[in-house]
């Protein structure tokens, strides 16, 4: 596995804010070893990425293009990409029922606030999205920085289930 690039799937509930942050995020910074994508469970009809979470995004340099809300049922069909690694960011997520996903890859949940709902005023919101991709980042440079033994499937797992906890 540590030969090929990883494949992760970012899954939310509408596949606006945490799922896109840490699709973006990860493909910015996995230094070749990662390719991320993100969906989401039920995302409405004409779902667009949350403007927040692309202006925090461009904020840090991170690049938007090609960012879009998307289904998971995308990802769960025999010639889609096989996953390595599907990660919920947020709780309702990780309480569904995911579909049958090619490849069987490992699963973990970690778990952000939904920054979109944070209360106050643009400017208060716009600091809740750039933390919650402050501590998504943090999780992120963990997993790239894993020794390639942590990344055999077996292992892949169980890594990123205790950086939930990280």
């Amino acid at each position: 596995m540590t030969d090929r690039v990883i494949n992760v799937l970012f899954l939310c509930t509408h596949n606006s804010a945490r799922s896109i942050l840490a699709e973006a995020t990860l493909n910015h910074m996995s230094k070749g070893r990662f390719r991320a994508f993100s969906a989401g469970s039920s995302p409405r009809d004409n779902q667009q990425p949350n403007p927040l979470a692309l202006k925090v995004l461009q904020n840090a340099g991170i690049a938007i293009d090609g960012l879009r809300s998307k289904s998971w049922d995308e990802f769960g069909k025999p010639e889609s990409a096989p996953m390595d690694l599907v990660i919920t960011v947020c709780d309702n997520a990780a309480g569904e029922v995911c579909p049958y996903w090619p490849g069987q890859p490992a699963t973990a949940h970690w778990g952000y606030p939904d920054p979109s709902e944070a209360p106050g005023d643009e400017a208060q919101k716009q600091d809740a999205f750039h933390q919650t991709l402050l501590a998504i980042r943090r999780r992120l440079e963990l997993l790239v920085n894993l020794p390639p033994d942590k990344l055999e499937r077996a292992m892949v797992q169980q890594a990123a289930r205790d950086l939930s906890r990280a």
